[in-house]
């Protein structure tokens, strides 16, 4: 959507330093390498860039305007230039105008695990009746919430919009911006903990997600105690994903019965119906069939490295769950594979856990007592942490070997994989856990 001068000025409670056509229209850039000579370019600050370096660079790519909150002289090549307080703070202020103007109904998702794919499965539902948006991957800050908000049509009917935080506060920020008329809590788990000290603290920085929920607004939320507990939301309430059947747990089929109704979705694991029930739930706030409600979760796809599965020859498969983990996520992922290879060799390939605080070691030994439990075939850790899980399994059939990089374990895998074996990967983002996986396909001879 563009926007005039004269309705960037009030939105921003800027001061015009060049130019004198208000009504002159722009789209708000904030990349260079993208830029168009009808867009107004807004640099971003952050703790490790700063995107008034990149002005020049706007200017010599054909762009006439830009924003700035730095004391500088004016570039005499610009038509337009705005100064405002903070640049962060007018392109929330932007885009929270775009969201009252677009004035879709937003649907805001949050959660210590599952929220990128609830997300997903929202928008799969919502996309069979009405026109849809929604967060690219995991764009859940303040700056994806903004790219989201203006890169959504004019004729979006439904926003979904993931919101994630490292924080107490992150999550307020940008429900305020947000105004959503659904909020969505997938659970309270203990990924964060180093930073938010007790699950007490990440449930109460999850709840921030209702702080400017609209009065008519619906709170859906896993049923949980601490939720029910933490959160102060006096308006509309659902609580979800306790009364289920699972009628089926394949590789790329999990069947469920729902109140009364069964329903399919297109991928393996109980938690996945857990996330799948909380699209069901949204379908039937905004009035979609049960027909087309069951139409969408058949449609859900995952994204990025969030269980894709990569068949090699002799019956070698790869399930890539690398994009973040956490001992939540941890222990439903590994339950999900036994379920759906009961009779494969299963081997998981686990590696650190970040952002524990002072608990990382008890719960990383927690993740390998879990693990002893299931008849897996062998245990591949990688990581000074992930030690820990191989150190704290109980069962002596299960063959446990541990490494300190990607690469070692890559190459032990590459001379020790069987036939027909299962392959499992999941790790935090921060181990880069991908590289292992492309390690086997570009060199893997199976």
């Amino acid at each position: 959507m563009k926007l005039t001068i004269k309705e960037i000025l009030q939105i921003t409670n800027g001061n015009l330093i060049t130019g004198k056509d208000l009504s002159a229209k722009f789209h708000i850039s904030t990349d260079t390498r993208t830029i168009l000579n009808d867009d107004i370019f807004l640099p971003l600050v952050g703790e490790n860039f700063d995107g008034h370096n990149f002005i020049n660079k706007a200017l010599e790519r054909g762009c006439i305007a830009y924003i700035t909150e730095k004391n500088e002289p004016p570039s005499t090549s610009a038509d337009f230039i705005i100064s405002v307080k903070n640049t962060i703070e007018a392109y929330l202020s932007i885009a929270r105008f775009v969201r009252r103007k677009i004035n879709p109904k937003v649907i805001a998702v949050t959660g210590s695990s599952g929220k990128t794919t609830v997300k997903e499965f929202i928008y799969a539902v919502l996309s069979t009746s009405f026109n849809a948006h929604k967060s690219l991957l995991n764009h859940n800050n303040e700056i994806g919430l903004c790219q989201t908000i203006l890169s959504m049509p004019e004729s979006t009917d439904f926003a979904v919009i993931e919101m994630g935080m490292r924080g107490l506060g992150e999550i307020e920020l940008l429900s305020k911006y947000a105004e959503p008329d659904i909020a969505v809590i997938t659970n309270v788990g203990r990924a964060h903990l180093g930073r938010l000290k007790s699950i007490e603290n990440i449930a109460a920085a999850k709840c921030e997600i209702t702080a400017h929920l609209k009065k008519s607004g619906v709170f859906l939320a896993f049923d949980d105690d601490l939720i029910k507990k933490t959160s102060n939301w006096q308006g509309k309430t659902i609580f979800y994903g306790k009364e289920y059947e699972l009628t089926c747990c394949e590789e790329n089929l999990t069947g469920f019965i729902y109140k009364g109704e069964e329903y399919k979705i297109p991928v393996m694991g109980e938690y996945n119906v857990i996330n799948a029930i909380a699209a069901i739930e949204t379908g039937k706030i905004a009035d979609i069939s049960y027909e087309n409600i069951k139409k969408g979760l058949l449609n859900y796809m995952p994204v990025g490295d969030r269980g894709k599965i990569i068949k090699l020859t002799n019956g070698i498969k790869l399930i890539v769950d690398c994009y973040n983990a956490n001992p939540d996520s941890l222990k439903a992922s590994i339950n999900s594979v036994m379920q759906a290879y009961k009779n494969s060799k299963v081997v998981l390939v686990l590696g650190d856990m970040a952002e524990l605080g002072d608990q990382e070691q008890g719960l990383h030994r927690e993740t390998g007592t879990f693990i002893s439990q299931y008849p897996v075939y062998s245990l591949i850790t990688v990581g000074e942490k992930a030690k820990f899980i191989a150190e704290s399994v109980k069962d002596t059939n299960i063959k446990v070997n541990s490494f300190l990089t990607n690469t070692e374990a890559a190459n032990f895998l590459l001379n020790n994989l069987e036939k027909d074996s299962v392959l499992f990967f999941k790790a935090s983002r921060c181990m880069k856990f991908e590289e292992i996986s492309n390690i086997l396909l570009a060199k893997s001879h199976f």
